[in-house]
């Protein structure tokens, strides 16, 4: 098990700038989804889709999310190097 205090954590990951710009995409893509996820609740009269979709809009913004934090504590790797 690893603790927050272990000093692995604080290194970081290094990411090519390749994987970098595909989960770059795939974050823009989860929170557009989740916006129109959104939106399309104003059509929905059955409480239990409007659950649902609520669960969905949730879990794709936090999907985002865990992707924005792994982002943060990675660096990329200088263009070149096999890319």
């Amino acid at each position: 098990m690893i603790l927050d205090s272990d000093p692995r954590l604080e290194e970081g990951f290094e990411i090519s700038p390749r994987f970098r710009r595909t989960i770059e995409e795939r974050i823009a893509r989860l929170e557009r989804d989740a916006a129109w996820d959104e939106l399309q609740m104003t059509h929905l009269e059955n409480s239990d889709h409007v659950r649902r979709q609520r669960r969905l809009i949730a879990a794709e913004r936090s999907e985002a999310l865990r992707m924005r934090i792994f982002l943060d504590r990675s660096r990329c790797r200088e263009a070149g190097l096999r890319d």
